[in-house]
């Protein structure tokens, strides 16, 4: 609140604010008042109320400023809401800037590529191990190496914005598309679609040039009701920043802590078609270091109402993809980010609000890539020994229901398996279940568990883990 007998104070602040602004004099509103009054400067928390789509800081809201230039205009004119106002869209000529895309140079990227030559090695070390790796298996275990790194990465990257879906789902679709036959297929809605469509496009059509239309048609796809949550947004087309600056927050209506404000929409058509420009043209810089900048540069326009996240990261896989050489994917990075996804916002958040020089944020990037490659070579034992499981009992006959059981095993069963799970599991009787689980001990692909309890439980027999190399 405005301390009594200040009013003359306030005029006089704001007039001296607007002549500064003005003549581009380093300054911002929040600053100058604030040493005039005492916090909360003018209320502003009470002032600021926040839109339905309000999520963790793995989304994007916006704030809604007009009450506060309602505010402004009522007690001193227009000059304060005319600097409000600038401070948002203005760029920063001085070096005084809050974010990185106001700084006068941006967005000429800089990094120490000495301080990233061992990364960068490690990466390339990593990615050729796995590599030589898959080249040695089969093209069908290479198909579901892909199937299971796919999968991965759209259910991921889907969490890191508090979304979850149906890995059942996920994979169906995703095997659909590329042929590869995983038995019974399990009912997709169009939401699952959507993100998996965009993923795949980013992927398999990686040397395709990418054009507004392109993400636009991602956005729709993310999007195909027209609604983010219960909130109406605008998709397949930019954001107008008609409610306010785009803003990622955190926290409870009126403490939110603002993490990242991105550029105005009115510069955004030139903002795009400057970052799409960058991304079709030949590489000026090494193509894993190019993925990074992509990711960031596009997290920074933050372009759309909803989805940046998960468009930025798909144009990751994209570039990713291009400095691998194939579109088929192996590894997943969004399921590594999803790991750390704290380490990930704060890296952002720190690289939004420090200069252009982002030689942190590719280090960070290098070295989860390098813990995304690593981890798929677990991925890659998993399906290896799934595969040679197949290949050990193929020939013995099986049921639609038996098959799907088998693979929930050696996916990974969450608990026991008895024969009330198998029911529930398989949507069959008890009697039926009891048979396929009896056909199989009888043909040596299960046995009874030797754990004990009161239900008697199976497990795979003679799974082949000891032949991994």
């Amino acid at each position: 609140m405005i301390r009594p007998g200040k009013p003359f104070l306030f005029r006089v602040a704001a007039l001296a604010l607007y002549l500064w602004e003005k003549a581009g004099v380093r300054g911002t509103a929040q600053y100058i008042l604030g040493r005039i009054f005492s916090p909360p400067i003018l209320g502003w928390p009470s002032a600021v109320t926040q839109t339905t789509r309000s999520k963790p800081i793995a989304g994007s809201v916006r704030l809604h400023v007009a009450n506060m230039h309602r505010y402004f205009r009522f007690s001193c004119g227009e000059c304060v809401a005319y600097a409000v106002n600038s401070f948002h869209n203005r760029r920063m000529n001085s070096g005084d800037y809050t974010y990185i895309w106001q700084a006068s140079d941006w967005p000429n990227w800089r990094f120490d590529l000495a301080a990233l030559a061992g990364p960068l090695a490690e990466v390339s070390r990593a990615q050729g191990l796995l590599m030589g790796r898959l080249a040695d298996v089969g093209l069908a275990l290479r198909d579901q190496a892909s199937l299971a790194a796919l999968t991965e990465d759209v259910i991921k990257t889907s969490e890191i914005e508090g979304e979850h879906l149906n890995v059942e789902s996920v994979r169906s679709s995703i095997a659909r598309r590329l042929g590869v036959d995983i038995g019974a297929l399990a009912p997709v809605d169009r939401h699952v679609e959507g993100v998996v469509e965009m993923v795949l496009d980013a992927t398999a059509n990686c040397n395709d040039p990418v054009s507004l239309d392109r993400l636009f048609g991602w956005h729709a796809a993310l999007f195909p009701t027209g609604y983010s949550g219960l909130s109406k947004i605008t998709v397949g087309a930019h954001r107008d920043d008609a409610n306010g600056p785009m803003q990622v927050v955190s926290g409870p209506a009126g403490r939110q802590r603002v993490h990242f404000e991105a550029p105005p929409a009115e510069g955004l058509e030139a903002e795009m078609n400057r970052f799409l420009e960058w991304i079709n043209r030949g590489p000026d810089e090494l193509l894993l270091i190019r993925a990074g900048l992509g990711h960031l540069w596009f997290v920074t326009l933050h372009p759309f109402d909803d989805g940046n996240g998960r468009i930025a990261r798909a144009i990751g896989d994209l570039l990713l993809a291009r400095a691998d050489g194939s579109p088929q994917r192996f590894y997943s990075l969004s399921a590594q980010i999803q790991r750390e996804r704290k380490a990930y916002y704060d890296i952002l958040e720190r690289t939004q609000k420090g200069t252009l020089d982002v030689t942190e944020w590719l280090a960070w990037f290098l070295a989860t890539l390098h813990r995304a490659i690593d981890q798929a070579q677990h991925a890659l034992d998993a399906v290896l020994i799934k595969g040679r499981f197949w290949q050990q009992i193929a020939g013995k006959p099986m049921n639609e229901r038996q098959v799907k059981l088998v693979n929930r095993l050696l996916d990974g069963f969450d608990g026991k398996l008895t024969s009330s799970k198998w029911a529930a599991i398989a949507k069959c009787s008890p009697d039926t279940a009891l048979r396929d689980i009896n056909e199989l001990v009888t043909q040596g692909v299960l046995r009874k568990s030797a754990s004990g309890g009161r239900s008697t439980s199976y497990e795979l027999s003679g799974l082949p883990s000891e032949q991994l190399t």
